[in-house]
């Protein structure tokens, strides 16, 4: 399927993550993890600026006050506006909090996983865990190997999460009342020569889209895990993508310019010998996308879990 792809910015990411549409300021932020930045883009004015640099941002969500819940290696942050980042929690149920990306769910808690890996590629046992509107923290699931995106069903029944070591995407029960997660399977697969599932988004459908880290292209599902289309990305690092744009037609996707854990890469793979990322490009699309939920967490339960 051929698509036009637009460059939005192009600011050498070394690891280009995150990317989160904001509906209310009709502007999209992204993260660049290893080189601890925050960028915005304004759409109408069609231009992007750096928000912040010097912390190290790996997921995010937008907070209902317009503050930010931040994971990272270091631990899980609430930021609220205009203040300095609070850590919540650097470990839950006696775990490390080496964090990765994140999500809100409909009533405002947090999901995010952690992340271990060794230069053979082999990974120690990971998590994902729940950060309640209180702000304690739990684990939500164990069995991880290395947590990645994470996405909702449009109605609200499915929590959608990627393994990348484990080159797979689960699909969770999703309770409301507590935020408890159950019956997780395998919705698909992803083969090593594709690369590694990486960044989640599920659009008005309830199809699932992924962006491939050493694959360079972003695929999209439908909820029982079969593919419906492929498009080829210029970067083989794609690493995060989401709906934005006033319609939530525009698909923004993020790609990084460091490569690392090589060693889970398709046979044959050189990054020397082709684009690996860094930029931030936009696909226009015949499809819409959802807006995503905003977290609620305060500091009430801050150091429990």
């Amino acid at each position: 399927m051929h698509t036009h792809i637009d460059i939005i910015a192009d600011d050498g990411n070394l690891c280009g993550e995150g990317p989160f549409w904001d509906d209310r300021g009709q502007a999209l932020y992204w993260t660049d993890i290893t080189g601890n930045r925050v960028f915005r883009y304004d759409w109408k004015q069609q231009r992007h600026t750096v928000l912040h640099d010097g912390f190290q941002v790996a997921g995010f969500c937008l907070q209902k006050d317009d503050g930010l819940v931040v994971t990272n290696h270091h631990g899980i942050w609430l930021w609220p506006p205009g203040a300095e980042p609070v850590l919540l929690a650097k470990q839950a149920d006696g775990q490390e909090c080496v964090m990765n990306d994140c999500t809100a769910d409909p009533m405002g808690r947090v999901y995010g996983g952690s992340w271990h890996i060794d230069e053979q590629g082999r990974s120690s046992p990971s998590f994902l865990f729940r950060v309640d509107t209180d702000g304690s923290v739990h684990i939500a699931d164990e069995g991880i190997c290395f947590s990645n995106g994470l996405a909702f069903s449009p109605d609200e029944s499915t929590l959608y999460f990627a393994d990348t070591v484990a080159r797979c995407i689960y699909a969770y029960d999703w309770r409301r009342s507590d935020g408890v997660l159950s019956r997780r399977r395998v919705l698909t697969r992803i083969d090593r020569s594709e690369g590694l599932p990486d960044g989640l988004a599920v659009d008005a459908e309830g199809f699932i889209w992924c962006a491939h880290w050493f694959g360079g292209c972003i695929t999209r599902y439908d909820p029982e895990g079969k593919r419906e289309r492929r498009m080829e990305m210029p970067a083989a690092q794609t690493s995060s993508l989401c709906f934005g744009g006033p319609d939530l037609d525009e698909i923004y996707v993020t790609s990084a310019a460091r490569s690392n854990s090589l060693v889970l890469a398709p046979e044959g793979y050189d990054p020397t010998r082709q684009l690996i990322g860094g930029a931030l490009y936009r696909l226009r699309s015949d499809i819409h996308g959802l807006t995503r939920y905003r977290s609620n967490v305060s500091l009430a339960g801050a150091g429990r879990s």
